[in-house]
């Protein structure tokens, strides 16, 4: 276990499934489906049975990833965390694992991993670490 309390297999258990995500990404396109709307949206190509869209499902109400509404004999279903923050919680706990104790070994992956993306991206991306200077700034200023 790591000096943070975070173990491979909790990191592991944080990460989802195919078919978890693809659930995930079809409620975050259309919220509100029940079991056999979610299997129509996942396409005939690759649709798993209805049980097996229902047990997925169950397993991401549990794991508080989607939550639910009984309407009639059947639930509806909706994503609760946004695709930004389940990516936020998912690289934030890969980092906790495998932080060695200097930041700079995070940044310079960061960096390494950024080399590919287009002008636009680095400029969002010079753009969030102005805002998340300021807003430092200005919670050092009302202490």
């Amino acid at each position: 276990m790591s000096s943070t309390g975070k173990s491979a297999s909790n990191i592991m258990s944080t990460n989802l499934g195919e078919l978890e995500l693809r659930v995930l990404e079809t409620l975050w396109k259309r919220p509100h489906l029940d079991a056999r709307q979610v299997r129509e949206a996942l396409g005939e190509a690759h649709a798993p049975s209805l049980s097996t869209v229902q047990s997925t499902l169950e397993r991401l109400y549990r794991k508080t990833y989607v939550d639910r509404l009984k309407q009639g004999h059947a639930f509806s279903y909706h994503a609760s965390v946004s695709r930004g923050r389940l990516l936020g919680k998912i690289l934030g706990d890969v980092i906790q694992l495998l932080q060695d104790g200097k930041m700079e070994t995070i940044l310079s992956s960061f960096v390494h991993a950024a080399a590919d993306l287009d002008e636009k991206s680095l400029d969002n991306l010079e753009q969030l670490i102005r805002d998340k200077r300021k807003q430092q700034d200005e919670e050092r200023g009302h202490d």
